[in-house]
């Protein structure tokens, strides 16, 4: 497992607040995350070796969970959530928009490597929906021409990078 000197600290660190090391599972299966993208066969062995688990023990926390990734994502990760009140307001048609924008589909990689979109469960912001999270930053009320914008925005800051 190739992970960056910060990350190994910081796991070594984690596995500290726990009087039973299984409990730091999930840290372990962000930082992991965070550093790599993903969640590799490869992450999820090494993590249950450095915890002294089985790897079914943490297939089972990886496939439950939708915040760990399974695969590679673009370097931009659009969320849309699709509980009730955004699909109400309009989730779905947002949804539609940022898939001709980027011509990729549900939870694919662009072309260019740019972008992946998801659907999640609940952003916590169900009054002001349809709610996207694009990396870290939410968004709320966002329609489809918001969705345009926001496109627009994240082409153009891929145009700036070499």
């Amino acid at each position: 497992m190739n992970l960056k000197p910060d990350t190994l600290r910081k796991i070594d660190e984690a596995i500290t607040h726990y009087p039973v090391k299984r409990s730091a599972a999930l840290p372990l299966l962000h930082l992991v995350q965070e550093d790599q993208g993903y969640l590799s066969d490869e992450a999820i062995e090494w993590i249950a070796a450095r915890l002294e688990l089985q790897p079914i023990n943490l297939y089972e926390l990886v496939t439950f969970y939708p915040m760990f990734r399974r695969h590679p994502i673009g370097r931009r990760h659009i969320r849309i959530c699709r509980t009730l009140s955004c699909a109400l307001t309009g989730g779905y048609p947002v949804f539609e928009e940022f898939r001709r924008q980027f011509g990729c589909d549900l939870n694919e990689v662009s072309a260019d490597g740019e972008v992946t979109i998801e659907f999640v469960e609940c952003l916590a912001s169900c009054g002001s929906g349809p709610i996207v999270m694009i990396d870290d930053d939410l968004y709320e009320n966002v329609d489809v021409a918001k969705a345009r914008v926001l496109a627009d925005k994240i082409k153009a800051e891929a145009a700036k990078r070499p």
